[in-house]
């Protein structure tokens, strides 16, 4: 490579940290003139402790645990990330990554071992669902407080590289030790993909990674297979990820030559639009959308609701209208900057309000609840000043996230004093890792998430079984709220059950029978409303 070229690859992080280091000392010291007596001032600060200051410090660590606070005056979603932190940042947008394939739950101190991966390395040396880990390489986990993320750095690893876990299983009085060679784990994008009501597909989207399109895609073709005409995309609580993944899915649905996205940095502007080899393109589909639906999800419920092309149903999501780019440090750790806005096929920036260095800004969804937005469509505070209109004319608005075409209140119903008493102290999913693990023989069989279900105590009997759980859990019953909240407490009961046994996807399928937003979903679609978006416009 020429050093031209090498230059031409650098500059922009050259100007781009010139920048940052000139906007901190700015901020807090006298400014000069130029960047250039600024990073003269820094060196100068940075001499004086190293010298001077009464106690030995490192300045190497002062200088890097002062980057997030740097970064940080930008904007709310530019970012710094370590180079310890960075391939662990990376992996759940990469679509893989090099570990022992299980899925755990940490419960009463003890890593319970939920799901073994169909094929991966922990299956192939007999890892089971129900197993305790109590030693990692000889390490004792056991009956020690242990976060998530230690059980995570412990189990992944290089690929091709050795660990050897300690197994405590119900059946074998000893401990069991598995050598376990790592491997490549894919991380799912789709959680759920099934026929949720005569032909109607139902498909929860958790991200959008590299691989979410190929997973999408996939899952539509099965589903139009096994009868699907109709689809419901469940992007609730999906905070985003890569935009490509959320271009190619809208083309899936729209005609040639339609809008997806447009995107305005400093210097240009680049709009993406359908290239009319979508497969979909005259399927009925409704988004599902809340407010932890954002950035990737709102480019996706933007394009097919400004387009007028599908039903949005939900509460407000998000409002991250700002466009990431991650770039590679040479010691290996990287920034997210900020370095474009997107807007809608209208128009619309869904950015909500932020200042620089706004360190409130996380606290706008606790001030949308405290305001009632969660259950009342009319105390959303949409600025109708920044008015745009659709393909068909009609009105949306931009300045804080997507607005859906359907409001669906938080349902609060099922919501007692009992229900978060046992939810707090996670008795659902004790209770369920306890159920099958003393039925695991009978359950095991069970292919179907039907058959699970078939297998269950009657609704009485299971939810009894459950209160003297808790009971012994140190919940006391409350009948009143119990039988207020039972409809719920059964359902989350069940989902959990069929998940431990069936997989992931089993869960959903038994939850979304309760969902007030499934429902309304399969009620429209139904009627064929998503075909007439623009009816909902006002």
């Amino acid at each position: 490579m020429s050093d031209n070229s090498k230059y031409k690859i650098y500059l922009p992080l050259i100007i781009a940290f010139t920048l940052i280091i000139g906007m901190f000392i700015g901020r807090f010291f006298t400014p000069f003139s130029s960047s250039r007596f600024h990073n003269k001032k820094l060196n100068e600060i940075l001499s004086l402790i190293d010298e001077k200051y009464v106690d030995t410090v490192c300045i190497d660590s002062i200088i890097e645990k002062s980057f997030p606070d740097i970064i940080a005056q930008l904007d709310p979603h530019s970012s710094y990330i370590s180079a310890k932190d960075l391939k662990s940042t990376n992996e759940e947008l990469e679509g893989s990554f090099s570990g022992v394939g299980i899925s755990f739950s940490i419960m009463s101190d003890t890593i319970s071992i939920i799901e073994v991966i169909s094929n991966g390395p922990s299956e192939k040396v007999g890892l089971l669902a129900g197993d305790r880990i109590i030693s990692v390489d000889n390490e004792n986990v056991a009956g020690i407080s242990i976060s998530n993320e230690k059980v995570m750095s412990l189990l992944r690893g290089e690929k091709g590289s050795k660990v050897t876990l300690g197994i405590k299983r119900n059946s074998s009085p000893k401990t069991l030790f598995f050598d376990i060679i790592r491997g490549d784990i894919p991380v799912n994008s789709v959680d759920a993909a099934y026929i949720i009501s005569p032909k109607i597909g139902y498909i929860k989207v958790n991200k959008f990674s590299r691989n979410t399109y190929d997973e999408f895609i996939t899952a539509l073709n099965n589903l139009r297979n096994e009868g699907a005409t109709k689809y419901i995309i469940d992007l609730r609580g999906n905070g985003g990820g890569y935009m490509g993944s959320a271009i190619l899915m809208a083309n899936e649905f729209l005609p040639v030559g339609q809008m997806i996205v447009n995107t305005k940095s400093r210097y240009d502007s680049q709009a993406s639009g359908s290239d009319g080899n979508g497969s979909f393109q005259n399927s009925e589909v409704v988004i599902l959308i809340d407010e932890f639906s954002a950035s990737s999800s709102e480019i996706f419920a933007g394009a097919l609701q400004d387009n007028d092309r599908g039903l949005i149903i939900g509460r407000r999501s998000f409002g991250k209208g700002l466009v990431q780019q991650q770039i590679t440090l040479p010691d290996s750790s990287a920034i997210r900057l900020t370095i474009a806005r997107y807007y809608t096929p209208s128009g619309r920036c869904i950015q909500k309000d932020y200042k620089l260095g706004d360190k409130n800004y996380n606290n706008e969804l606790i001030e949308r609840f405290n305001h009632g937005e969660s259950f009342n469509v009319d105390s959303i505070k949409l600025d109708k000043s920044i008015e745009y209109t659709t393909a068909n004319g009609r009105k949306v608005y931009g300045g804080g996230g997507i607005m859906p075409d359907i409001f669906v209140p938080n349902d609060t119903s099922g919501i007692t004093k009992y229900y978060y008493a046992v939810a707090n102290a996670g008795l659902f999913q004790k209770f369920a890792f306890n159920y099958c693990d003393r039925n695991r023989k009978s359950l095991e069989v069970c292919k179907t998430t039907k058959e699970v279900l078939n297998k269950l105590p009657n609704d009485d009997a299971l939810l009894f079984e459950f209160v003297e759980f808790a009971k012994k859990n140190k919940i006391p019953a409350q009948w009143y709220y119990i039988n207020t909240s039972r409809q719920l407490i059964l359902t989350i009961i069940k989902s959990l059950i069929a998940r431990d046994i069936i997989g992931s996807h089993a869960y959903y399928e038994v939850y979304n029978t309760y969902d007030t937003n499934i429902k309304t979903a399969i009620k429209h679609i139904s009627k064929g409303d998503s075909k007439f978006p623009i009816k909902y416009g006002k």
